[in-house]
């Protein structure tokens, strides 16, 4: 008996020093994922920050202030009467001043060197904490497996952000310009709106195992994810032309809804500029169309996809549609709303952030399709 006894303790303390080395690498993994996962949360915070601050530096006509691309040495802000007066002097030999703010003082210029500054050194930070976070990760080991390549992608789509920034921002410096060429922002915005959306799906996805993942996705939902894709595509078709609109200000022009000068059309609808083509990214009441009417198109997207939702027998796929498609509908209102009132900056930020929303909540009713939550026989998600 006690030769029985000796035998069994033995393979029991065996089976014990087995199991630990894959829970000690199951629990490193996992907390991997949710480094990963918090510091993608809080690059999603900091990039979100970037696009109100970006708009605000656009909205106070601000961004033309700094004439120059120093990302290194442009860290540190003037700090003596001499700086301020050499910024001051290379700003006033830039198109902007001599055209329209040739009786701007030091004093004004401050402020909007400010917004422009505080920008790119937001852009900064969020490099510093993509470089930190994914060195972290390298070195101690807890790179989540298969995610390098991911986290690298996002930090070279920010290093091209960067750069997009000053090629938007050099295109005001030309000769007779103004503004920075609306389609250069529009690129820069969409861009933006592209790293954001990558983040968030790459939070979704850390915030699950992989093999839950896997499991989940056999019984993806294919109609809702159908609707999911026409929703963020149409979205993001809409967010560049609302950065057209807000490159030449053209949402503070017709102000009355839902006519426009009191017609259907504008007025100088195609003929405004030569070639015609040139007044879909130039033309104010063109521009301004065409977001209005791709707004009308979203919501009867919107409309559809949650009655369809209503279908499904997944509760939180069908839920998370439903409050996408909510989203949608009330950023038409606030567009709306924001145009009779001529676009005041803080109407105009409200539906910049109701954007970044919209995306993150048609972005996850998608991933909840893709990936349905398990739920019981009562149908209740588990």
């Amino acid at each position: 008996m006690a030769g029985k006894r000796s035998i069994f303790e033995e393979v029991e303390s065996a089976e014990k020093r087995a199991a630990t080395p894959g829970a000690l690498s199951a629990g490193r993994a996992g907390r991997g994922r949710a480094f990963a996962r918090g510091w993608l949360m809080v690059l999603f915070a900091l990039v979100v920050g970037m696009i109100v601050v970006g708009g605000l530096t656009r909205l106070t006509d601000s961004g033309l202030s700094i004439t120059e691309w120093a990302p290194f040495s442009g860290a540190l802000p003037p700090l003596s009467a001499a700086d301020w007066q050499a910024e001051f002097a290379a700003y006033q030999e830039t198109p902007e001043f001599q055209l329209q703010n040739s009786a701007m003082t030091l004093e004004a210029f401050k402020t909007i060197f400010w917004w422009e500054w505080g920008h790119r050194q937001l852009g900064r930070v969020v490099g510093l904490v993509w470089f930190a976070g994914f060195a972290f990760m390298a070195l101690t080991a807890r790179m989540p497996r298969g995610w390098s390549g991911r986290f690298l992608f996002i930090g070279a789509l920010g290093g091209l952000q960067g750069a997009i920034g000053w090629w938007m921002v050099y295109s005001g410096l030309q000769e007779g310009m103004v503004d920075v060429a609306s389609y250069r922002l529009a690129v820069h915005l969409g861009l933006a709106f592209l790293i954001l959306a990558f983040i968030a799906w790459y939070a979704f996805r850390l915030g699950r195992e992989e093999a839950e993942l896997m499991g989940a996705r056999r019984d993806r939902d294919t109609r809702l994810q159908g609707w999911c894709d026409d929703l963020l595509i149409l979205a993001f078709l809409q967010i560049i032309l609302g950065a057209l609109v807000a490159g030449i200000d053209a949402g503070r022009l017709f102000p009355d809804w839902p006519l426009m000068a009191g017609e259907f059309f504008p007025p100088y609808m195609w003929s405004l500029y030569e070639p015609a083509w040139r007044n879909l990214f130039e033309n104010a009441g063109t521009v301004q169309f065409f977001h209005r009417l791709l707004g009308y198109g979203l919501a009867l997207v919107a409309l559809g996809a949650m009655i369809a939702a209503r279908r499904s027998g997944r509760i939180a796929s069908r839920g998370a549609l439903q409050v996408a498609g909510a989203m949608v509908l009330l950023q038409a209102v606030l567009g709306i709303v924001t145009v009779i009132y001529s676009s005041p900056l803080e109407l105009a930020i409200v539906h910049q952030l109701g954007a970044v929303l919209t995306v993150v909540l048609i972005l996850r009713a998608r991933f909840l399709a893709i990936h349905p939550l398990a739920q019981s026989v009562r149908g209740r998600a588990t």
